[in-house]
């Protein structure tokens, strides 16, 4: 019930604050849970902007230090699908947490670049979406977000690419060759949403 509050109030003041444009809707996945997205990271919004646009329940990584700065907003965060993890150390816990996430039927929302870019041009995936994505064997939508000019309403683009199928990720995830080419897939598929992907102004 909580959840569903939060979900109902973040998804209003969301569109007051900004004027969303989602392209590619008809790529979201008919099921509510089970698959994982993976978006580009440039705002500290992105997490409930992406929330927004899909229906299910969500469970998503949030840096470690997040969870330390007091009770009452670790509790929060926490209430909404938030787990921590570790940056700068292979986090099995993490990985784990996000595994039992999608076997209980939740999306699973990471941001492959592992910290946001301050240019607005994608990073270098890390190996954490593509090491869940082999061991989960769920597919994959990949999702491209873009903000306008900070104003009034601001302006903001969320592009749905059509779901990477699960076979994709058929792979050994102990093989670091096998895992870099997963997460290169993927990473590529976002940087041809933002290819296409119109000004925002």
């Amino acid at each position: 019930m909580f959840y569903e509050i939060a979900r109902g109030l973040v998804n209003f003041v969301f569109h007051i604050w900004f004027h969303i444009t989602v392209m590619g809707k008809g790529n979201i996945p008919k099921a509510k849970g089970g698959y994982i997205i993976a978006s580009n990271h440039v705002s500290n919004n992105d997490p409930p902007m992406v929330g927004i646009v899909f229906k299910g329940k969500y469970t998503f990584m949030a840096k470690d230090e997040l969870f330390h700065l007091n009770p009452i907003f670790t509790w929060l965060i926490k209430k909404l699908g938030a787990f921590p993890v570790k940056r700068g150390s292979k986090d099995t816990k993490a990985i784990d947490s996000a595994l039992e996430s999608l076997n209980h039927g939740r999306i699973f929302v990471i941001f492959p670049e592992g910290t946001r870019s301050k240019t607005g041009e994608l990073g270098k995936p890390k190996s954490g979406v593509s090491l869940i994505a082999a061991r989960a064997k769920v597919p994959v939508v990949p999702v491209f977000v873009k903000y306008g000019r900070k104003k009034i309403r601001q302006n903001v683009l969320v592009s749905i690419g059509e779901p990477i199928p699960a076979e994709n990720f058929d792979v050994d995830y102990t093989d670091k060759h096998a895992i870099r080419k997963v997460s290169e897939e993927i990473m590529g598929r976002i940087s041809e949403l933002k290819e296409s992907a119109p000004d925002v102004y």
